[in-house]
C-alpha cells in the first residue's frame, strides 16, 4: 500500500481558532469532509461551509458541561482503523464508522490558566480529556492519519496540503506525530507538576518546548542547545546571536543584579559566571566606574549589567570597554545609539520575569534537584558575635558583601569597602587560599583594605582567616558560624578590635 495518503477526512475541534480559516477553506475546496463539535463547528458554519456535527455520527449529544463530546467508539474508531488491516476496514463498515483522515486538535489552556492566578476549580476545567486523547490516538495511528496539534502549525499544514492536492507522506505524518507527542508529554508533565508544587511525589518532570540551537556548546567540538522562553526574558536591541558561554554568564548576572533590585543604582561585571565588578552609588555612571575600577583587566569580554535604566555618559565608560553583553531594564535613546556603535555587543533589555524556584543540575547518571536559595541576608538576620559591633556603615557594607559571596563560586571570600567590591576569591579548594588571592588582587588594583569589610560563604574551622584578614587591615566579618570552632575566630577578633555578625545561613555556589 502506498505511504502517501489522500485525505478525504477531517475533524477539528480547536480551543484557538487563529489562522484557521484558510485551512478550513482549503479542506472545502479540495472536497475533504469535515467533522467538528462545539464552538469550531459554530466557527466553520459562519464561513459558508459545510460541517457534519459529532454528534450525527455518535448520536450523543455533548454532555456534562461539555466535558464529554467526542469520547465514543465511533470517533476513535475512525481514528485508529489500519486501512491497510482487512478486519478493521470490515467493522468501519459493520459499524458505520467513518474514516478521519486528519485530525486537528489543540487542548485547553492548562498552563495560561495556572499563570494567570484562576481558581483551582478553573484550573481543574481546563485539564483537556477529549482532546489529549484525540492527539494520542491520531498520533499513534500516524502510518494513516495526519495529527496537528498545535496552531502554530496551521501554516505549513497549509503549504502541504496544497502541494499535495489534499495527500500527505507517511515522512510527514510521522513528522507530526511526533509533534504531537511533544504537545502531550509537555501538557502532562506541566499537570502533574501543577499538583506537585508541594513535591509530595519525588518525582522530576521537565519540559520546555521552546527551543534552539546554538552555535555549539562550551566549546566548539560540543553541540549546544537552550531550552526556554528567551525572549519572553529579554528584548535583544542588537548583537550577535548569544553562545552557550554567554547564556551561563548572562544567567549568573541576572541572579546577582536580582539581589540589588530594590536598592541604589548598582552596577556589576561579570566573567565566567563570577563578579569581578560591582558598586552602588547615587548614580548609575559612578556604579559603573567604581564596579568597573575592582578589576579592569577581568573586565575584558565580560558581562555587564544594571539595575537602572543606562544613560549617555555610562554608555560612553562603556564603550570604551570590550564586552560581549550589555543588561539594563532601559536605556535612554541616545545611550543605546552609543552602544550600539559595536558590531556584536549584545543589547539586552530585562524584563520582569519570574524565575524558577527549583535549580536543575545533571549529575552522574541523573539529575540533582533543588529548591533555588532565595535567602537574602539582612540586617535584622544578624547576631553579633563579639563584644564590639558592626558601625551602621559597616551594616550596610556587610550585608552588600554577603549578597555578593552568595552569587560568587565556593569556596570565597569576598572583600568590600564603601559598597564597592575591592576583591574576591573564588572556586579555592581552601578558605585561607580564597581570602589570600582576594587579598593579593586587591592589592594589585591599590584598594586600601583599612576598614573593609569580609564576607565568607561558610563558616571559619579555624582562626586563621580571620586573622589574615585583620592584618590586611579588614575590621568587621559576616560569615554563617556554625563550626564546633566558632569561638576560636570569635576569640581572637574580640582580642583584635574586630567586629564579626553570623547569619546561620550558609551560601555554598558549587
Amino acid at each position: 500500500m502506498s505511504t502517501t495518503k489522500k485525505a478525504s477526512s477531517a475533524l477539528i475541534s480547536v480551543f484557538h481558532k487563529d489562522g484557521l480559516e484558510p485551512l478550513v477553506k482549503k479542506f472545502n475546496e479540495l472536497g475533504i469532509t469535515i467533522y467538528s463539535t462545539g464552538g469550531t463547528e459554530t466557527f466553520i458554519k459562519d464561513l459558508g461551509i459545510d460541517v457534519v456535527p459529532v454528534e450525527d455520527v455518535t448520536s450523543y449529544p455533548s454532555i456534562l458541561g461539555g466535558r464529554v463530546k467526542t469520547l465514543h467508539p465511533k470517533v476513535f474508531g475512525g481514528i485508529l482503523n489500519r486501512q491497510d488491516n482487512k478486519s478493521d476496514q470490515e467493522q468501519l463498515k459493520e459499524f458505520e464508522i467513518p474514516q478521519l483522515d486528519i485530525v486537528i486538535v489543540d487542548l485547553y489552556p492548562f498552563e495560561k490558566t495556572v499563570a494567570s492566578g484562576a481558581s483551582e476549580q478553573d484550573i481543574i476545567e481546563k485539564i483537556d480529556i477529549g482532546g489529549i486523547s484525540l492527539i494520542r490516538a491520531a498520533a499513534k495511528n500516524y502510518k494513516d492519519t495526519l495529527c496537528v496539534s498545535s496552531m502554530n502549525d496551521y501554516d505549513e499544514v497549509l503549504e502541504m496540503i496544497t502541494k499535495g492536492n489534499g495527500s500527505t507522506t507517511l515522512e510527514d505524518r510521522r513528522r507530526f506525530a511526533t509533534k504531537s507527542f511533544n504537545v502531550s508529554s509537555h501538557y502532562d508533565s506541566a499537570i502533574f507538576n501543577y499538583f506537585n508544587k508541594n513535591h509530595e511525589e519525588a518525582a522530576f518532570k521537565l519540559s520546555e518546548t521552546n527551543g534552539q540551537v546554538l552555535r555549539y556548546g562550551e566549546n566548539p567540538h560540543q553541540k549546544g542547545f537552550f531550552f526556554g522562553d528567551f525572549e519572553a526574558m529579554f528584548n535583544k536591541l542588537h548583537g550577535k546571536e548569544l553562545s552557550y558561554n554567554n547564556l551561563l554568564d548572562v544567567d549568573a548576572a541576572v541572579n546577582l543584579i536580582q539581589e540589588f533590585k530594590n536598592d541604589a543604582p548598582t552596577f556589576a561585571i561579570l566573567k565566567h559566571n563570577n563578579a569581578c565588578g560591582l558598586a552602588t552609588r547615587p548614580t548609575i555612571h559612578q556604579a559603573y566606574v567604581d564596579a568597573l575600577a575592582g578589576d579592569p583587566v577581568s573586565a575584558f569580554g565580560g558581562i555587564l549589567i544594571s539595575n537602572v535604566e543606562i544613560d549617555k555618559p555610562t554608555a560612553e565608560e562603556i564603550n570604551n570597554l570590550f564586552c560581549e553583553v550589555v543588561i539594563a531594564p532601559s536605556y535612554t535613546p541616545v545611550a543605546l545609539d552609543i552602544l550600539k556603535g559595536k558590531k556584536n555587543r549584545i543589547i539586552l533589555v530585562q524584563n520582569e520575569v519570574d524565575l524558577p524556584k527549583m535549580t536543575v543540575r545533571t549529575c552522574l547518571n541523573g539529575v540533582l534537584v533543588q529548591e533555588k536559595d532565595e535567602k537574602t541576608d539582612k540586617i535584622s538576620d544578624l547576631t553579633n558575635a563579639t563584644n564590639k559591633k558592626p558601625t551602621d556603615r559597616e551594616l550596610e557594607d556587610l550585608i552588600f558583601a554577603s549578597k555578593l559571596c552568595k552569587h560568587t563560586k565556593s569556596n570565597t571570600i569576598v572583600l568590600a569597602k564603601n559598597k564597592q567590591l575591592c576583591a574576591s576569591g573564588t572556586g579555592q579548594t581552601s578558605r585561607v587560599d580564597a581570602l589570600n588571592q582576594a587579598i593579593h588582587k586587591a592589592q594589585s588594583f591599590n584598594f586600601d583594605l583599612n576598614g573593609a569589610v569580609l564576607a565568607s560563604d561558610a563558616f571559619f574551622p579555624f582562626p586563621d582567616c580571620v586573622e589574615i584578614a585583620h592584618k590586611s587591615g579588614v575590621t568587621s566579618v559576616i560569615q554563617p558560624g556554625g563550626s564546633i570552632k566558632d569561638q576560636l575566630s570569635i576569640d581572637y577578633c574580640n582580642e583584635n578590635g574586630i567586629a564579626m555578625v553570623m547569619t546561620g545561613t550558609r551560601h555554598f555556589k558549587h
